[in-house]
């Protein structure tokens, strides 16, 4: 059987469950009691039971405490994926996003994300969701904006001339035709 992996000399019991009994973390509260008890002489089973996991869990739990103390034990957020496009990449996106589609060049009249995830890849090699270039682009600070249609054989001669021009035929009544109807 290994031998148990010693915890710091600089705390003890009494005073974990005192910073336990002043945190807000219920997490941390429930590791902090478990290690009070082996503090105070229980056995890694016992704070395994008090902490309501394996012993392996309380072995790590040991480990985060000793290097980091009791702020170790808190839940730490998670680092996630790594972003698919780099800082050069988004710029080039949104320089390409800002001049806008050339269509003898990119066979479109206006960018989708389908469009833009086919350039990122032709450009980079780089293959992303329609989501991902969505998502990308908001946090750029661009919106999805599309502009009204317009059929390509409008003419804009004859749409002017079909506008009516005249005057609109109710007018406000100045105070002297108010007096003729009295």
């Amino acid at each position: 059987m290994a031998v148990a992996i010693a915890l710091r000399e600089d705390f003890n019991g009494p005073g974990l469950r005192q910073i336990a009994k002043q945190t807000k973390d219920a997490a941390q509260a429930r590791r902090l009691l478990a290690l009070a008890e082996i503090y105070d002489g229980g056995s890694r089973t016992d704070a395994a039971r008090i902490g309501g996991v394996t012993l392996q869990s309380v072995r790590d739990w040991v480990l985060r405490f000793n290097k980091h103390g009791p702020e170790g034990l808190i839940n730490g957020k998670a680092p996630g994926n790594r972003p698919k496009l780099n800082e050069d990449q988004r710029q080039a996106l949104a320089r390409m996003v800002e001049s806008g589609p050339t269509p003898a060049i990119h066979g479109v009249v206006r960018w989708r994300r389908k469009d833009l995830a086919r350039w990122l890849f032709e450009e980079f090699r780089i293959e992303v969701d329609e989501t991902t270039v969505g998502r990308e682009l908001r946090a750029m600070g661009f919106a999805k904006l599309s502009a009204r249609p317009r059929h390509y054989a409008q003419n804009e001669v004859e749409m002017e001339a079909f506008k009516k021009t005249c005057p609109p035929h109710w007018r406000r009544s100045g105070p002297v035709c108010r007096m003729a109807l009295r």
